[in-house]
């Protein structure tokens, strides 16, 4: 009897272990089956599962490089990097001060950012001098090769490519000439220590005796110089231009009354300074260069080298005109093919 027992304990116990193997293989099943699914999805979504940060610098607040940085965000989860699940965005804006750019690239140096999107000449700057390891991939930089930031455009050799805003200056003196053709003298007006200011101020002084322009030259130093350096400029030209300057765009505001005030034409770079009272540009779509900028975020980051992505320059252009500045001074503002904005 007690023979008989043990036995049939004995047959239970080996039947308890057989299920424990079991449930234990389906498990692991289970679990590389999960495993799968999601090393799939990443796949299909472009992504990895491994977090990466994104360390984004702005140089300053203003309409288009705010649209630069959102239009990033947004097309890097199309691509399938999603903040939260696979990245981690660290975005800081330096508010126009160079040593808050030096300090803010210096820790993203330090905490070992993956990539460094750098938006604007200053920042881009900051961002290449504070590494040569790690990617810095730029946006609204007019200027590259002047900005010392690549020296090849079609192959960078360093750790940095990204997209230039690069508007030809003889559009917009096409479009001075079709809206105000009684224009005669034009005064520059711009940041003396943007690089990309320079480049564009300079070619414009080339190019303004082939439009029968003469210029006087006029710089500001900060924005908070801004108003009277474009009032004494007023009172001598016949219409200001400003390029894509970061310092006047962020005041953008000051100079547009000045020139209505004075009953001048005052054309700019990029049409978030239309919306902002200038009169008319020949510009770019900020969203578009946003986009251009993710897309190349999304190369590097998958794999590809710095050297392999060249700098990118948008060349489709839109004549974008503020229809309350052209009425206070009493120009066109019913162009055909022209964005109009109030």
């Amino acid at each position: 009897m007690k023979k008989g027992l043990a036995l049939v304990l004995a047959s239970m116990m080996m039947g308890m272990c057989v299920g424990c193997g079991s449930s234990a293989q389906n498990s692991e099943v289970a679990s590389r089956d999960a495993s799968s699914k999601s090393d799939s999805v990443a796949e299909n979504n472009g992504a990895t599962e491994e977090m990466k940060t994104v360390a984004i610098v702005q140089y300053v607040e203003h309409p288009s490089l705010d649209t630069i940085r959102e239009s990033i965000i947004e097309e890097l989860e199309v691509k399938g990097y999603v903040e939260g699940q696979n990245i981690k965005i660290d975005y800081q804006n330096a508010q126009a001060d160079q040593s808050n750019l030096n300090t803010i690239a210096s820790k993203f140096v330090g905490e070992k950012a993956d990539i460094i999107i750098a938006i604007a000449t200053p920042a881009a700057q900051a961002a290449a001098a504070a590494t040569s390891d790690i990617p810095v991939v730029f946006s609204a930089v007019t200027d590259p090769l002047s900005a010392k930031l690549v020296d090849n455009l079609e192959s960078p050799s360093g750790n940095v490519t990204g997209t230039s805003d690069a508007i030809p200056v003889d559009q917009t003196f096409e479009l001075c000439k079709e809206l105000t053709p009684d224009v005669q003298k034009i005064g520059f007006l711009y940041t003396a220590s943007e690089v990309n200011s320079q480049s564009v101020i300079e070619e414009a002084k080339t190019l303004a005796a082939d439009y029968g322009f003469e210029f006087e030259e006029s710089t500001i130093t900060n924005p908070s110089e801004l108003q009277q350096a474009a009032e004494i400029l007023a009172g001598k030209v016949d219409a200001i231009y400003t390029p894509i300057d970061n310092g006047i765009a962020s005041a953008m505001q000051v100079l547009a009354e000045v020139g209505k005030n004075a009953g001048i034409p005052v054309y700019v770079g990029a049409d978030s300074m239309v919306a902002d009272g200038g009169y008319a540009t020949v510009g770019i779509k900020y969203e578009d260069l946003g986009v251009k900028t993710a897309d190349m975020v999304a190369e590097i980051l998958g794999g590809k080298s710095v050297s392999e992505v060249p700098v990118a320059t948008l060349d489709q252009f839109y004549k974008v005109i503020n229809k309350q500045t052209g009425e206070a001074i009493k120009a066109p503002v019913d162009v055909e093919g022209a964005t109009i904005v109030e």
